[in-house]
């Protein structure tokens, strides 16, 4: 195709250039891309296909209605992107191949965004393709096997069989993330933030899936340490484990090292079970705001912030009965309108030696739902929580969940000459990262633009990062005024202790006010110094986490480096 630039000045119009504009054709059976909408940011991003092909039927399946397509989700590795990935695969009879982006080829190890990335696209692809539920499976390669490793573990109950190749265990296995050896108390809490990372902390979350971990024995790119390692954790205890080593394979080798047949025959033989079979729920997460449900039993909130936390519990359907065990579990919903039969019947709960006897569930639309609270060491039925008030799956923190929610980065212009600059070139280098790491797009606005009542709906419940403090911000006495970290020149105030010192930095979480899910999340410094130290805390990157309040000051013996001074994770309200 022939396209031309022309200029309106003069008339005739004047060519201005040319090019050559090439498209390949597709046929239905091709990997295509496919587009839409992000509900992170609002940017237009696609994933690769490979449409099913057309399932032979048997001899005694005449008459019978075609069974839906399933569905493969696979993620690339890094330097490669989605519809590099889908087109190493052949079509497949019945299975959609569905390739996500993780944004950009590098992005964020699959992590964070990259995380938010393939879910995004998993649930849109199901829907659009129509697949079938039970039929869902997670494959990968390299940097994408991680990716298997870690959604697999983090989302148990999404994909019938995880299936990594080439595929690196975690950041501290692989990607040169240290544990703190004799770390203080205000480390130990940072640490507990990036506590979602581990895989090997959740793996036994696999229990119930098939597994089939692929890797080339001579793979120098990824180690086949890291496959063996994971053989030896899941030899312990996982009855449905196929494992193999390509002898003389390095890391990749042609495309039967994510195409491999074998791995398909093992796919083609698993379900996903109906949920009114499940009986019995063993789950561990290390927060709600990642990954919160597994089946029938969500955790929705946790006596301490981003440790861990496990359910093992067993339903006896005809005695309308739940019973078993909780570690740091503060609030628990059970949904049981598919497990139990239909009636309006009470439920007993037996949990951690306590027994709850005559709750009556929420009926709402057909539906059967009870949570239960946990006050010390007391459990206790209730009503639905308020989700606006309380932290839940929809809004739990740390700092960096405000990214997201179409977020809109918001600098100040309400300080001295030095202090709004550095807020709209601070604001301006974070919305320009997200589009270098994320392929994002950010809206950058004022202060006053976020109090424009005629611009009201355009920020409506979307994610808001605040540049300043609030002497600064003229933004946050509206979003920020009941908050109980407060940021002014000189000082930050958090609750009844006060910090003091123009070199504090601070990075915290807080739910926005006039939002149902939306968060505001803050860079903010108590002076020049500390609005600089900011800089030097990265938090576009995977493997890099922070609590929902984080106060640093630069310490001069240190060459400069940030020092914590205070760290923390609020409370469930």
């Amino acid at each position: 195709m022939n396209l031309s630039l022309q200029g309106q000045a003069s008339s005739p119009a004047e060519s201005l250039d040319t090019t050559i504009l090439t498209l390949r054709v597709r046929k239905p059976e091709h990997a295509r891309k496919r587009t839409f909408r992000s509900t992170i940011d609002g940017s237009l991003q696609y994933y690769g296909l490979v449409p099913a092909r057309p399932e032979r039927g048997n001899a005694g399946d005449q008459g019978k209605a075609p069974r839906r397509p399933g569905l493969v989700l696979t993620l690339h590795g890094a330097a490669v992107e989605g519809i590099v990935q889908a087109e190493v695969y052949a079509g497949k009879p019945g299975l959609h191949i569905v390739a996500p982006t993780n944004r950009r080829p590098y992005g964020f190890d699959w992590e964070d965004w990259g995380r938010l990335d393939a879910l995004e696209v998993l649930e849109r692809a199901q829907e659009e393709l129509r697949t079938d539920p039970r039929r869902t499976y997670l494959t990968s390669h390299s940097m994408g096997g991680h990716a298997a490793w870690h959604l697999g573990v983090t989302l148990p109950d999404r994909f019938a069989v995880v299936a990594p190749s080439a595929g690196w265990i975690s950041m501290w296995s692989y990607a040169g993330a240290k544990r703190v050896e004799k770390a203080s108390p205000l480390e130990q809490l940072v640490a507990r933030a990036a506590n979602p990372s581990d895989t090997l902390a959740l793996v036994e979350n696999l229990g119930p899936r098939g597994v089939y971990a692929l890797h080339g024995d001579a793979d120098d790119n990824v180690p086949v340490s890291q496959a063996r390692r994971m053989r030896e954790v899941l030899g312990t205890f996982h009855p449905d484990f196929a494992y193999h080593e390509q002898p003389g394979a390095g890391h990749w080798w042609s495309s039967p090292c994510v195409d491999w047949p074998p791995l398909f025959a093992f796919v083609d033989k698993h379900l996903l079970p109906v949920a009114e079979d499940v009986r019995r729920v063993d789950f561990s997460t290390m927060s709600p705001g990642v990954s919160a449900r597994a089946d029938w039993a969500t955790v929705e909130a946790q006596v301490q912030c981003q440790a861990p936390s496990a359910v093992h519990l067993a339903l006896d359907r005809n005695q309308r009965r739940i019973s078993g065990t909780t570690e740091n579990v503060a609030r628990l919903a059970l949904d049981l309108t598919r497990p139990l039969p239909r009636g309006n019947g009470t439920v007993a709960v037996e949990l951690d030696g306590q027994t709850l006897r005559g709750i009556s569930p929420a009926n709402d639309k057909g539906s059967i739902r009870i949570w239960l609270i946990r006050n010390g060491s007391t459990w206790s039925a209730s009503g639905e929580p308020p989700s606006s008030t309380l932290k839940g799956p929809h809004r739990y923190g740390p700092f960096k969940e405000a990214f997201c929610d179409r977020f809109v980065v918001v600098y100040g212009t309400n300080g001295t000459a030095a202090e709004n600059a550095w807020a709209l070139a601070r604001a301006r280098y974070d919305a320009e990262l997200f589009w270098y790491r994320g392929n994002g797009s950010v809206d950058l606005v004022a202060d006053s633009a976020m109090l424009d009542p005629a611009r009201k709906a355009e920020f409506q419940d979307r994610g808001v990062i605040v540049y300043g403090h609030a002497e600064s911000n003229a933004a946050w006495p509206a979003l920020l005024a009941d908050s109980p970290v407060q940021v002014r020149r000189g000082s930050v105030r958090i609750g009844g202790r006060k910090l003091s010192g123009d070199g504090l930095a601070c990075l915290f979480v807080r739910p926005r006010p006039d939002s149902k899910q939306a968060a505001v999340a803050v860079v903010s410094g108590t002076g020049m110094t500390g609005l600089r130290l900011t800089e030097r805390l990265a938090y576009f990157l995977s493997g890099v986490a922070y609590p929902d309040c984080s106060v640093f000051s630069a310490d001069e013996r240190e060459n400069g480096d940030a020092t914590l001074q205070a760290v923390g994770f609020f409370g469930i309200d």
